[in-house]
């Protein structure tokens, strides 16, 4: 009996990925998570560094600060929308 080969959509390896980078995970608890080896979800994540790196050798240092400064605004900005959307879950869920 042959075992069938699972594939992955891009999305869901950039968002596993971003588990790990943005979001603190470690690649076991994530890997274990989303029902994936740790090795798959390493490669993953090397695949990404190595285009990020890529993509900004061909900025200047401008362009770079301001990645920088949008990434860590965006990273902010996730932490805030994830605390209010776990606020209104829980003002949703109390009974008067």
């Amino acid at each position: 009996m042959t075992r069938k080969r699972r594939t992955y959509t891009d999305e869901f390896k950039r968002e596993a990925v971003q588990l790990v980078t943005e979001q603190g995970y470690s690649l076991a608890e994530a890997s274990r998570n989303l029902g994936v080896h740790a090795n798959r979800l390493r490669t993953w994540k090397q695949k990404v560094e190595a285009a990020d790196e890529e993509y900004e050798a061909g900025l200047t240092e401008d362009e770079r600060m301001e990645l920088a400064s949008l990434r860590a605004e965006n990273k902010r900005l996730r932490m805030e929308r994830d605390t209010l959307k776990k606020a209104t879950a829980f003002f949703a869920n109390e009974k008067p």
